[in-house]
């Protein structure tokens, strides 16, 4: 026993490791050992800084909690065991998605889709997932299949993967063919000439592009002309975009990871080189995390699709007013 735990405190992993192992950046990965005192590394004989299993632990368990949308400030000085008792209890919830009525026939068949799409996910079928997925855009309304199939899908996907449940792999087959479905019906829809338009993107630094696949699709259905540019762009790219197609609102989704110095300051960027009149909407699992950042730049949190849909509306039906 005094070995085991000996070997979980001694230091010695480089923070190359610590960051792939624990989900973070360097850059946050410094920013919350000098911010909060969260890990005190210890140093090679060349001045390297160097962590325990013990630190990986603790850094990993910190980002799960503050997913949750919690302070990193208020998490430090809890106990590992306090920790861990947060972060299991947000994972039971996360996995508790919400599913439509069983008692009604529409909610039981959006239901058995579901399930049937995670099984051929977990499977790594991808003809399974693509034929389940086309099954459910022909039978569902479209808002009951994003609302009811789609968004817990890959809500769920993503759960598993931060739970290490799946693989990356599993992610990626979701993405690619949920992508493939929303891209083939979004290209039947036709917004009138005078609809507004709007940008959607990740910011730089954030690389799952779940959520703002999502986001485009319903801004599609809402009547918008959308131009999606995927995740992981500058502010300069997502600005230049917004200027040349006039757009109304830019929608960035953030899901992770989460307080990232990088996207404060892409975020603050973006306001600073916008063109006025230019709304921005900003939702996501870590846009709570952003908070501070998205009062001072005047941006709006999206929390859920329903906000999203009746921002939307409301900011179409501005514009249509001053015409």
């Amino acid at each position: 026993m005094k070995n085991a735990e000996k070997d979980s405190t001694e230091k010695r992993h480089p923070i190359q490791v610590v960051a792939r192992r624990s989900g973070l950046t360097q850059d946050v990965l410094r920013a919350w050992e000098n911010r909060y005192g969260l890990v005190t590394p210890g140093r090679s004989t060349g001045g390297r800084r160097l962590y325990s299993d013990a630190d990986v632990e603790r850094l990993r368990l910190t980002r799960e909690a503050a997913a949750g949308g919690r302070r990193v400030g208020k998490l430090a000085p809890l106990s590992m065991d306090e920790l861990r008792a947060m972060v299991e209890e947000d994972r039971r919830e996360a996995l508790a998605w919400s599913p439509a009525d069983p008692t009604d026939a529409i909610g039981a068949r959006s239901n058995a889709l579901l399930a049937e799409s995670l099984d051929a996910v977990n499977n790594l079928d991808s003809s399974r997932l693509k034929n389940t997925i086309h099954r459910a855009t022909h039978t569902l309304a479209p808002t009951a299949f994003i609302d009811e199939v789609a968004v817990p899908l890959l809500h769920r996907v993503g759960s598993l993967w931060y739970e290490g449940r799946v693989s990356p792999v599993h992610e990626h087959l979701a993405s690619i063919v949920m992508q493939s479905v929303l891209a083939d019906l979004c290209a039947a829809l036709q917004p009138p000439d005078n609809a507004p338009h709007t940008v959607v993107a990740t910011p730089a630094g954030q690389r799952h592009e779940f959520g703002a696949m999502i986001v485009a699709t319903v801004a599609e259905y809402e009547g918008w002309h959308v131009k999606y540019l995927g995740c992981d762009l500058p502010a300069q790219d997502i600005a230049q975009a917004a200027e040349q197609v006039d757009a109304l609102a830019v929608a960035l989704s953030v899901t992770y990871p989460l307080a990232d110095p990088l996207v404060e300051s892409e975020l603050l960027e973006l306001h600073r080189i916008l063109p006025d009149g230019i709304r921005v909407l900003v939702g996501g699992q870590a846009a709570k995390s952003y908070a501070a950042i998205l009062g001072a730049i005047g941006a709006l949190h999206i929390t859920d699709l329903a906000d999203l849909r009746a921002t939307l509306r409301e900011l179409s039906g501005t514009m249509a007013g001053r015409e």
